[in-house]
């Protein structure tokens, strides 16, 4: 309900009234100047169907049709600046997980971590050249998933950055999970990752969270049985590839393209809450 689509099979839609009840309480208050000469600000739930319009499509932010009722592409850009800098996607990723937690849809018991690469076609903050891309300028996206596949967090780094160095700061990323009584979740048990996070020192500080580390090992033969578990966060990542914007980074800000992210995440998250394994 909340994808938006255009000419070629996609149709715009309207953000539904479960996913906007949850979202116009995250909204920054505006004040409202009764007298202001400036044309009517644009009503806040025409904005998220502009901002999954251009994540969908890939369009970029000038050629959004205002016909649609979306507002401008310059204007739909300020309103996820400023959601966020007012941290409203992170907190909405949030509340989703929590519901999901009480609902009884997440396993804790387990995450797996992985990551891919993406074409940086404007430079800007967290890119580098890529090893993977002949040296090319691009982004790196890193995900931990839990046992399912619902998006936890997710990162943004350099192309140039190596997956093991990703691996404490996406464990930390991911935020305290309410939804039940008594003290939020925060760590999952067992933490599984590829070859590319092969490292002792980075096994001893899983381990310093309370996190058994199941991560395979460089020089020995493939089969290891992690595939069982880790597949869920390769379809994580094709998932949030099926966003246009996310599968090529058009923005030298990288706070702007982290927002997609963060927005694509919490879209898979509130398909999978409305539509449970």
């Amino acid at each position: 309900m909340i994808a938006t689509e255009t000419r070629g099979g996609h149709k715009p839609r309207e953000v539904g009234d479960g996913l906007w009840e949850r979202i116009e309480p995250l909204l920054p208050v505006i004040e409202r100047r009764l007298r202001s000469p400036v044309r009517r600000r644009l009503d806040d739930r025409r904005v998220p169907c502009g901002l999954l319009f251009v994540l969908s499509t890939g369009i970029p932010w000038r050629y959004l049709p205002q016909e649609l009722g979306f507002g401008s592409g310059m204007t739909c850009w300020r309103r996820l600046r400023d959601g966020n800098e007012a941290g409203v996607r992170q907190r909405l990723h949030e509340m989703l997980l929590a519901e999901q937690r009480a609902a009884g849809i997440r396993d804790p018991s387990r995450a797996s971590v992985d990551s891919s690469h993406l074409r940086a076609m404007k430079g800007g903050a967290a890119t580098g050249p890529a090893p993977v891309d002949r040296g090319k300028t691009g982004s790196n996206h890193h995900v931990i998933v839990e046992a399912h596949g619902i998006p936890l967090a997710a990162t943004l780094t350099g192309g140039n950055r190596n997956d093991v160095t990703q691996l404490i700061p996406l464990v930390r990323a991911v935020p305290p999970i309410r939804g039940k009584g008594g003290q939020p979740l925060r760590r999952p048990k067992r933490l599984h990752a590829d070859r590319g996070y092969d490292h002792e020192s980075h096994r001893d500080q899983i381990r310093r969270f309370e996190v058994t580390p199941h991560i395979a090992r460089r020089g020995t033969e493939h089969g290891s049985g992690l595939g069982v578990y880790r597949w869920v966060v390769e379809g994580a990542i094709a998932l949030l590839h099926w966003f246009r914007r996310l599968r090529i980074r058009w923005e030298v800000r990288d706070d702007i393209h982290q927002a997609f992210i963060t927005l694509g995440c919490t879209v898979i998250c509130w398909r999978r809450l409305r539509t449970p394994l």
